[in-house]
């Protein structure tokens, strides 16, 4: 979603565009409309910036008396508490890692330590696979039981009334997503955190696609655990985990004799990621930036309510638009609905890779195939062609919502 010109303590979209040297990108002589950013966002200057200046003024490793290192570690630390304050946890509670896909297979062994055969984790038909097959391999590696809760495939939405039924005395931990990376759904969250902790299990979010459209709460959304990837919100391509401090203290995790054993750094294995950290900072402060400074959380939240309102606009033009042409069938909940400005879809008698392929030659760059919702996508009937899939991200404008609809009238009006 995009900031919206009509706010006046938020930038406009086209000055949120000045500082995405990617969109000066031509493909065919016409400007690249990039739609692919549920799979990864362009980057602004800035963290661009920030990570070039890390690895040429201050690369070192950390903990050592001697000025780069000592820089480092402040750089990390600082970084570290702009990532707190966007998800409204403790820098304590904030770890760093490869990718979300990495740290959920590590925290899944890590708990699973902890628990016996026969115990039982809850995954979701909707999820990206990170959020689903992290916990199956425990099946494998230590008998737990994993129960799926369906969706609704008509709205590609969660069925939350079958939850209860399929929470038990031995559910360990629910696993579900905030938003669904495939069709943008934005599940209730607080619904099942609820249920939940009525039930003693533990609540692991994955808040990937979630992140870049909505200011994450920790506290309101009653989380235990929650991930996110800084490349889906104009940052670098790393890994954040956050966790109860509580939590994270007493769990069972792999480590290395002499590493760390305070929280957050007995999550993280081995020398991380500095500069993607130092960058993932640099994403947190752009977003802030958005909103013309003052106190970051608060700045965040003034970003993100922009955000909203224009994604809001965006997403009813596409639906609208796609919504409106012969042969093509969108899915997912419909504007008005919880859901972000992602919007996939199927043109008739075409496979989704053809349909991306067309389209770029048309200087409109979207995702297609199944996105690693994998489950989703064969229940909505795409497992052989995929879907493809459409993201408006902080750059996106009415312009290139309209050249995508008129792109995909033309590829559907040849079928």
């Amino acid at each position: 979603m995009c900031p919206a010109g009509a706010t006046t303590d938020v930038a406009s979209v086209f000055s949120v565009r000045s500082h995405f040297p990617a969109l000066g990108r031509l493909e065919g002589g016409r400007p690249v409309a990039y739609f692919d950013g549920p799979g990864g966002t362009q980057v602004p200057r800035a963290v661009a910036d920030a990570v070039t200046d890390y690895l040429l003024g201050h690369n070192a490793n950390t903990h050592w008396r001697y000025a780069t290192s000592e820089e480092t570690d402040a750089m990390l630390a600082s970084a570290r508490s702009a990532v707190a304050d966007f998800l409204n946890g403790d820098p304590s509670e904030v770890a760093f890692g490869a990718n979300m896909t990495t740290l959920t297979f590590h925290l899944a062994r890590s708990l699973a330590r902890g628990w016996r055969e026969g115990d039982e984790v809850v995954v979701t038909e909707l999820d990206h696979h990170a959020n689903v097959d992290p916990w199956r391999a425990l099946e494998r590696e230590k008998g737990i039981v994993v129960r799926t809760l369906p969706v609704i495939r008509e709205r590609a939405q969660l069925d939350l009334a079958a939850l209860p039924k399929i929470l038990g005395k031995r559910t360990r931990l629910v696993a579900v997503g905030a938003a669904s990376n495939a069709v943008g759904t934005i599940s209730d969250v607080r619904a099942v955190a609820a249920l939940a902790r009525g039930n003693g299990s533990l609540l692991f979010v994955d808040a990937v696609h979630y992140a870049p459209h909505a200011l994450i709460d920790v506290k309101a959304l009653g989380a235990d655990l929650l991930a996110c990837s800084p490349y889906k919100f104009y940052g670098p391509h790393a890994g954040v985990l956050w966790g109860r401090r509580e939590l994270i203290e007493g769990l069972d995790v792999p480590k290395l004799r002499p590493a760390p054993e305070e929280p957050p750094f007995r999550l993280e294995t081995g020398t991380q990621n500095h500069e993607g950290i130092v960058g993932t900072g640099a994403a947190v402060d752009f977003l802030a930036s958005l909103a013309g400074g003052g106190e970051r959380r608060a700045a965040l939240a003034r970003t993100f309510d922009s955000l909203h309102a224009r994604g809001e606009a965006l997403v009813k033009r596409l639906w609208d638009g796609l919504g409106a042409l012969p042969g093509v069938a969108i899915y997912g909940p419909p504007p008005g609905d919880p859901r972000t400005p992602t919007v996939a879809f199927s043109v008739a008698g075409r496979d989704s890779g053809d349909v991306a392929a067309a389209l770029s030659r048309r200087g409109v760059y979207v995702s297609h195939g199944d996105f690693y919702a994998t489950t989703l996508v064969e229940r909505l009937g795409h497992a052989a062609d995929g879907l493809v899939r459409a993201g408006c991200a902080c750059y996106t404008t009415e312009e290139e919502v309209d050249r995508l609809v008129e792109g995909v009238r033309e590829i559907a009006g040849r079928t």
